[in-house]
C-alpha cells in the first residue's frame, strides 16, 4: 500500500498547533480537578522532571545512536535488537506515543520523518521473535498513528504485521510458531510459550480495525481459543506447547513469565473490543489462578508454580516482570487480591532498593540481582492508582522514580542496573526499548494531568503503548 504524501516536520507541528493540542508545557487539572491546588503543583513539578529525563536522554540517543535500536549510555554506543547488521529504530518507534503525550512534538516529528524516510523492517535478515516484533514494533507504530493521525506509521504496522501473519495462518493449531525471518519468510520454532502465542490480540485487532481487514483480530483470538481449548480438567494451563501438534511442552502452571502477558491479553481483548469470548476465557482461567496458585507467605499474598493437572505447588520463585499482575487483577474486578499483591512487591524494597529480576518469596532473597529497568511495578501502581484514585499509588510510584533516577541516571541518560545487591548498585550499559514506551509514560501520566490523555477511558497495552485515550483537539 502506498502512503500519501507525508507531512513535512513543519506543517506537522504546525497542524498540531492549529488542532488546539498545546505543544508546549504542562497543564493540568484533567484528572483529578479536586485535588488541593499545591499537591497538584508538587506533582506536576515532578512530572516536568519526568519529562527533562526522557528529553535529556532522547538528546543522547540523537548524539550517539540515532537510527540504532537501543542507546548505551555508559559507553555512548548503541545496540540492535532484532539484526545487528540491520538497525530499525526501536527506540524511536517505542517512544512515539510517550513524546507526544509529552508534548515534545519538535522530538516526535524527527522520529516520524526517521521512519518515513529510513524504516526497512522487511530488510531484517534474522530470526524475529513474532512476540517482541508485534508488541514493540506494531503496537509502537500504531499508538504513534493514532496520536498523531500519520499515515505512514499505520502503513508500516501493517507491512510488518503481514510478515508476522503466516506464522499463524500456516500453523495446523493456529497457535503461532515463535520465530519468522523477515527478509526470507522463513518460519521456524514450533515450541512455543504462552506469553508469545497470546500477546498479540491488543495490536492485531487494533489493525483490524484501523483497516478494516478481520485476518489480523481472527488469527489472534484462533491463537488464544487454541490454548484455552487445551487447558487441564482444573481449568490452568501449561507454560509451553507445540503449536503443530497441540502437546503440552511445559505443564507448569504460573502467572510469571513465560505465561504472564497471556492473561493480561486475554482480558485487554474484551477491554478493547467487547469480545464476551474473551472475558469468560479470562474469568475462568482466573478464578482457578486464585484457587491454585494464590497463597499467603510471609504476611503477604504471592502466587506459587502449579502442576497444571494436579494443582499441586511447585516452587516460590517469582519475576519482577508477575508485578504487572497486580493491576490486571484491580482491572478485572478483583482489587482486593491487586492490592494486596502490589503490597507485597512493595515489602520487596524494604530489602532492595530497586526490584531484582528474579525473585524467591520463601527465602526472600534475589535470584538474579540485575534491574532491566523493568516497567511492571509502576505500571501496577499506574492502574491501581487509575482505579482507586489512592494517592498511597501515586507516592509509590514517585519513591520508586526517585531511587531509580538516583541509581539509573548516569550522564547520557538512564542505564540497567547489574547487581542491585551491591552499595552502590552495579550498572550495567543499556536504555531498554520499553523504557521509553512505558515506566516513564506510567510516571508522567500520573503526575502531569496530561491533557492530552484521557484519564477515564484509555486502554495501554503489555508494552505500555495507547490504543485508547489519546485527547486530539
Amino acid at each position: 500500500m502506498r502512503a500519501p504524501s507525508p507531512l513535512s516536520r513543519r506543517t506537522f507541528l504546525g497542524t498540531l498547533a492549529l488542532s488546539g493540542v498545546a505543544t508546549a508545557g504542562l497543564p493540568g487539572g484533567v484528572a483529578n480537578a479536586a485535588t488541593p491546588a499545591s499537591s497538584a503543583r508538587r506533582w506536576h513539578r515532578v512530572a516536568d522532571d519526568v519529562r527533562d529525563e526522557l528529553r535529556h536522554t532522547w538528546r543522547s540517543y540523537r548524539r550517539f545512536a540515532w537510527g540504532h535500536d537501543q542507546l548505551l549510555p555508559v559507553s555512548g554506543g548503541y545496540s540492535e535488537f532484532f539484526d545487528k547488521k540491520h538497525p530499525v529504530g526501536l527506540t524511536i518507534v517505542e517512544a512515539l506515543d510517550t513524546l507526544y503525550l509529552m508534548g515534545l512534538d519538535e522530538e516526535l516529528a524527527d522520529g516520524i520523518g526517521w521512519i518515513r524516510d529510513n524504516l526497512d523492517f522487511a530488510g531484517v535478515d534474522a530470526d524475529v521473535q513474532v512476540f517482541e516484533t508485534n508488541i514493540r514494533m506494531v503496537g509502537g507504530l500504531l499508538s504513534g498513528h493514532l496520536a498523531t493521525g500519520e499515515r505512514t506509521l499505520l502503513d508500516h504496522a501493517r507491512m510488518i504485521a503481514d510478515i508476522l501473519l503466516p506464522c499463524f495462518t500456516t500453523s495446523p493449531t493456529g497457535m503461532p510458531y515463535r520465530l519468522v525471518n523477515p527478509r526470507t519468510g522463513e518460519i521456524s520454532g514450533n515450541v512455543n510459550v504462552l506469553a508469545e502465542i497470546g500477546t498479540i490480540i491488543a495490536e492485531f485487532g487494533t489493525l483490524s480495525r484501523l483497516v478494516h481487514d478481520d485476518r489480523y483480530y481472527n488469527a489472534a483470538k484462533k491463537a488464544l481459543k487454541a490454548v484455552y481449548d487445551r487447558r487441564s480438567p482444573l481449568d490452568l494451563v501449561g507454560s509451553g506447547i507445540n503449536v503443530e501438534t497441540g502437546v503440552w511442552t511445559d505443564t507448569s502452571a504460573r502467572i510469571d513469565p513465560p505465561v504472564d502477558s497471556f492473561f493480561e491479553y486475554l482480558w485487554d481483548g474484551w477491554d478493547l473490543f467487547h469480545d464476551h469470548d474473551l472475558k469468560r476465557w479470562y474469568d475462568n482461567l482466573t478464578t482457578a489462578i486464585l484457587r491454585r496458585e494464590k497463597e499467603r507467605y510471609g504476611g503477604h499474598l504471592w502466587f506459587h508454580k502449579a502442576d497444571m493437572m494436579t494443582g499441586a505447588a511447585l516452587g516460590r520463585e517469582t519475576s519482577e516482570l508477575t508485578a504487572f499482575y497486580a493491576g490486571l487483577l484491580g482491572q478485572s474486578g478483583h482489587l482486593r487480591e491487586g492490592e494486596a499483591y502490589f503490597d507485597a512487591w512493595t515489602s520487596v524494597l524494604r530489602t532492595y532498593p530497586l526490584l531484582p529480576e528474579g525473585y524467591d518469596y520463601g527465602t526472600g532473597t534475589a535470584t538474579d540481582k540485575g534491574n532491566q529497568l523493568r516497567p511492571e511495578y509502576v505500571d501496577s501502581a499506574f492502574n491501581l492508582w487509575l482505579i482507586t484514585g489512592r494517592e498511597v499509588y501515586r507516592e509509590r510510584a514517585y519513591d520508586y522514580y526517585l531511587t531509580q533516577k538516583r541509581f539509573s541516571r548516569v550522564a547520557n541518560g538512564w542505564t540497567v542496573v547489574a547487581d542491585v545487591t551491591t552499595t552502590p548498585p552495579k550498572l550495567g550499559d543499556l536504555t531498554s526499548g520499553y523504557w521509553w514506551s512505558e515506566q516513564m509514560k506510567y510516571w508522567y501520566l500520573m503526575f502531569a494531568d496530561c491533557p492530552r490523555f484521557d484519564y477515564r477511558d484509555n486502554y495501554l497495552s503489555t508494552e505500555g503503548d495507547v490504543f485508547k485515550g489519546f485527547i486530539r483537539h
